[in-house]
Formats: structure tokens, C-alpha cells, sequence
């Protein structure tokens, strides 16, 4: 018998499996992005980019199409991280363009959504790539249009656009020799993938979404809410039993079933939140009582205890109530501070690190917003930032290519401000175009001019590979350190030092003036010095500039002027 129409709740529940299934899958998808760098990938981004929206789904409880689209769409979008979450995001817009005005769907809505999915995915990017999530979502939504031309039947259309998306999928290393190259298919077509099987499974009833849970949200102390943040719940808390007690009995003798069960009845007369696992030689314990010492004895019944763990839980409850009185006291004070008046321009800048973050802010950058490489920001991230400078145009300076269609997004969602994204790649080419801001030109000016300035910046990452792989024909291995340019892999070797000098030979031409080398957390102020006296020597014809960055998991960020 096959399915016809899918109604609101079935969609809600389609949704949250897929979901569901790429949460569980995101280290397999990162691991198939070509360059093995250690940091947040497209499995990572993809997924914090579905759960933002899992999130407003998860809380309608009647849902209906309308209530459903929008928060599958308004979630995603403002939860987007990276190029691969963008596109999701976008994806999640179109699909619910045509199902917001209908009860169910029906295989010509499901068409049309498919095909409205790949149009919007496509038009957010300004220079469409194929071999990537985009040929693989373009690939399903013209599959759609042939299959339910000749079936009403939404499991056996799924079915074969499933099928054929893995098919498209299974090319694009032919569209892309890197994928080829390295061995491996689009990450992001593979993401999309997982998260229609997670859903197409709960349609057909072998995938459910009841262990489905989403994270609570605290409540913000960053929008300048002076309210009671929930306190008054919080001192009116019964806390009936006063003691977390923790511990692990190392069993002595035997313990079955039936013991269990008379240990955790005794633990229940004598407390709550009981948790009493037992394995075949230990018993894991926790219970909060208001006499951890009955608990204790009966334990050491069993057997002797260790890893022991007791808490006064009303002596954490009154220091959080004295911590949270602390907060709205700073934040009560921080409001009644006079506004600051609006700028003409203010600037936001993502960086990472506390010397690059110190860098930016000293040329004048209102809003530092944590992230790059190694944690994407999502849209709502650069939304808030942007929120917070009071200027009436803002231009933005993403320092990473996978940040820039998070920012151009964010630029669509603001009201009542000019945004303008510098499509600055690296955190050297955001440095260049703010150093580069001339006041008192026209906006228009000056983006020409940032954008400009900033693309005779060439830059560079080291780093460490987290896999083996081939890039560029240059064999990679697990460990080795890595030089990254703007455009692909520059160097590879097993020695730091060497690498990173090897990397910058690569960035050097005869009109090269300024080196600039902003060493990592990873490494000591005593090593860049030495490694900057090295870059003098070779170099004597530029200038050397060496900053502390602090930034993770790059051990220098290099930039050649």
C-alpha cells in the first residue's frame, strides 16, 4: 500500500529523524573533507545548522505546514555555519516555500518543493560550483519532476530520488579531481544524503524521532534584559533531598538481578534521581539523599567503594542564586549606562585568538566575534554582533571563505542598517582592508577599495594533518605539518620550522615588501622569534613583522605584501 499525502505531524517527525541521523553521522561526514585539517568541517556545520532548526521544530506541539515551514526555515537560516550549512539552510528555505500554504503534501507539492529547493540553493551562491551539494540537490529535484510525473506514491518517489541522489553523489569526484584525488565524494552532498535517508526511514517507520532531544536555551545576558531571569522559579525550588551522592562499589561478591533490585528499593526510601547500574564486577551509583552515610553503608554491603562523591546541593543553590543575583546586577547597571551615539560606520570582524582579536580592536574594529577555521559562526552570531554596533552602516569581515555566505545571509536578515561584507579569506586580508578604510569616503568607495587592497594579500596557514590522504600529488601523512594557501596545499614536511619557511618561499614573488607572521597558541614567543631572524636572513629585501595571534590549532597565520 503506498502514501499518498504527508500531513504536518509526519513532516515534524521526518524532519527530527533526519536530523537525528546526521548528528550521529558528523565525525564520518568531516572526515571526508579533502584537506585533513584538525578543526569543525562540514559535518559539524551541517549539523549545528539542522539542530538550530530541530530546535524550533521540536517545540511546536500541533504543528501545522504553516507553523512548520516557517520554523524550519527561520531556524536554519539563523543557525547556518559554513558554506555547507548556508546551502542547507537554503535548501530547508525553498523546500518550504511550497508547503507553507497546503494541509499536506502530496507528490506535485513534493515536486515542486524539490525543485524549489535546488533553485533557491543555487541562486544563494554567486558562483555555483558543480560536484558539490548543489549538483546533488539539483540532481534529486529533476529526478522528482520525472518520478512523480508517473506515481502519486511519496514512499516509491522518495525511493528513486533517494537512489539517484547517491548516484549524482558517486560523480562528483568526476566533476572535481580534488575529490578524486583525495578518494572521496562531496561531504556536503553526502550530508544532504544522510539527513533524506534519516527522514525517508522514519516515513517508512524504521527510524523514529523520540529520542530526539534539544538543547534549552539560558536565557541571554547579552540583550540587555534586566528582567528577573527566572529567579523567582529558582528560590522557590524544593529541594527535598540536599546531598548528590556518587560512588562505585567494586563488588566482592555475587550480585543478581534480584539484588539490584532490593539495592535500588532501599536507595529509593531514602532519596530520588536513584541511578544504580551494575556491570559484572562494579555497581554505579547516584542518588541525592539528605544522609549519604546510609547510602554509603548499604553500599559497602556489596563490596568495597571508590570514586566517592558527595555535594551539598543547597550550598550550590544559594552561591548560584548569589551568582545570578552578581549577573543581573552588572547587567541592570550596564543598561542604565547612557547609549552610546550611532556612528556613521561601525566594523565587525571574526577572528580567532586573543593577539589577532587584540589586533583588530586596536584598528578600531567594534565587535570581535569568536570563530574562524577552527568554529564557524553561525548567522544569528554575526546577526547579534551586528545588532550591537550602533552605526548606521556596518561592514563585516568574515576572515574565512566558509564564514562569507554565513555573513552575506546575515546582511539579508538585518533591518534598519547598511551591512556590507568584505569578502575578506583570511584573517591577513581582513587586517588589510580595515587598515585600508579611508573616512570621509563614500561607502561605495570604500568597499571598492578594502576589496581591492585586501586581494593583494597573499596568505598562508600551518597546521597538522589528521589523516592520511593525497593532495596536489603531494603525499600526505598523518602528523605532518602542512603549509595551506589561498588557493590549495603549498608545502608539506614533518619538521615545523622547515614547513613554514617552505610555505612562505611559495607566497614570495619579486615584488614581495612586508612578511607578517602571527605565531599560535601552540607555539613560544622564544620559537617565532627565531623562526622571524630566520625570514630576515633569507629575506633581507622585506620587511618582517611578527605578532602573537594565539589562535588554535594553526601554529602560524602568514601574510606576504
Amino acid at each position: 500500500m503506498g502514501i499518498n499525502t504527508i500531513d504536518a505531524n509526519m513532516l515534524k517527525n521526518m524532519f527530527l529523524a533526519g536530523a537525528k541521523r546526521i548528528e550521529s553521522k558528523k565525525e564520518w561526514i568531516n572526515e571526508l573533507n579533502v584537506f585533513p585539517v584538525p578543526d569543525g568541517d562540514t559535518g559539524t556545520n551541517m549539523t549545528m545548522t539542522i539542530m538550530s532548526a530541530a530546535r524550533e521544530v521540536s517545540a511546536l506541539e500541533n504543528p501545522t505546514m504553516e507553523s512548520l515551514a516557517k520554523a524550519i526555515s527561520q531556524g536554519a537560516l539563523r543557525g547556518a555555519r559554513g558554506n555547507s550549512g548556508v546551502i542547507l539552510s537554503q535548501l530547508f528555505r525553498g523546500f518550504t516555500r511550497p508547503i507553507k500554504d497546503v494541509d499536506v503534501i502530496d507528490s506535485s507539492i513534493a515536486a515542486e518543493a524539490f525543485k524549489k529547493a535546488s533553485e533557491t540553493a543555487y541562486k544563494a551562491v554567486m558562483k555555483p560550483k558543480e560536484g558539490t551539494i548543489l549538483t546533488v540537490a539539483r540532481g534529486m529535484s529533476e529526478k522528482a519532476a520525472d518520478v512523480f510525473d508517473s506515481t502519486d506514491d511519496l514512499a516509491e518517489g522518495f525511493r528513486q530520488i533517494i537512489e539517484y541522489g547517491d548516484y549524482m553523489l558517486s560523480l562528483t569526484p568526476e566533476m572535481l579531481p580534488v575529490l578524486k584525488q583525495a578518494g572521496v565524494v562531496d561531504s556536503g552532498g553526502q550530508g544532504l544524503m544522510v539527513v533524506l535517508k534519516g527522514a525517508y526511514d522514519c516515513l517508512m517507520g524504521t527510524e523514529t524521532a523520540d529520542d530526539f532531544v534539544t538543547e534549552t536555551k539560558p536565557a541571554s545576558m547579552l540583550s540587555g534584559e534586566t528582567g528577573r531571569l527566572g529567579l523567582d522559579e529558582i528560590e522557590t525550588a524544593d529541594i527535598r533531598f540536599g546531598y548528590c551522592t556518587e560512588f562505585i562499589v567494586m563488588l566482592e561478591k555475587e550480585f543478581d538481578e534480584k539484588d539490584e533490585d532490593e539495592f535500588k528499593a532501599y536507595l529509593s526510601s531514602i532519596g530520588d534521581s536513584i541511578v544504580c547500574v551494575a556491570d559484572s564486577d562494579i555497581v554505579k551509583v547516584h542518588v541525592h539523599t539528605n544522609d549519604p552515610g546510609l547510602a554509603i553503608q548499604k553500599g559497602l554491603t556489596y563490596g568495597s567503594l571508590t570514586s566517592m562523591k558527595i555535594d551539598n546541593m543547597r550550598e550550590e543553590h544559594h552561591e548560584r542564586l548569589f551568582k545570578d543575583a552578581q549577573k543581573i546586577a552588572q547587567v541592570q547597571a550596564k543598561a542604565a549606562e547612557p547609549a552610546e551615539p550611532e556612528k556613521e560606520v561601525g566594523f565587525v570582524a571574526v577572528s580567532m585568538g586573543e593577539g589577532m582579536k587584540r589586533i583588530f580592536e586596536e584598528l578600531g574594529v567594534d565587535r570581535i566575534i569568536e570563530g574562524g577555521q577552527t568554529m564557524n559562526p553561525s548567522t544569528a552570531d554575526i546577526l547579534e554582533a551586528i545588532d550591537q554596533v550602533n552605526a548606521h552602516t556596518i561592514f563585516v569581515l568574515p576572515n574565512n571563505k566558509n564564514i562569507i555566505l554565513a555573513a552575506q545571509q546575515a546582511r539579508e536578515l538585518t533591518e534598519g542598517k547598511k551591512v556590507i561584507v568584505i569578502p575578506s579569506k583570511t584573517v591577513p586580508q581582513g587586517i588589510a582592508a580595515v587598515i585600508n578604510y579611508i573616512s570621509g569616503s563614500s561607502d561605495e568607495e570604500n568597499e571598492a577599495v578594502m576589496t581591492e587592497e585586501m586581494q593583494t594579500v597573499r596568505s598562508g596557514q600551518i597546521t597538522y594533518a589528521v589523516r592520511d590522504t593525497i593532495i596536489d600529488d603531494k603525499e600526505i601523512k598523518e602528523g605532518n605539518i602542512m603549509g595551506l594557501g589561498d588557493s590549495g596545499l603549498l608545502a608539506v614536511g614533518e619538521e615545523l620550522e622547515d614547513t613554514t619557511l617552505a610555505t612562505i618561499d611559495a607566497l614570495i614573488d619579486k615584488d614581495s615588501e612586508i612578511i607578517s607572521l602571527y605565531y599560535g597558541a601552540d607555539v613560544t614567543e622564544e620559537d617565532a622569534e627565531h623562526l622571524s631572524a630566520l625570514l630576515e636572513e633569507k629575506y633581507p629585501e622585506c620587511e618582517v613583522e611578527l605578532n602573537e595571534g594565539g589562535q588554535p590549532i594553526y601554529y602560524y597565520v602568514v601574510s606576504v605584501e
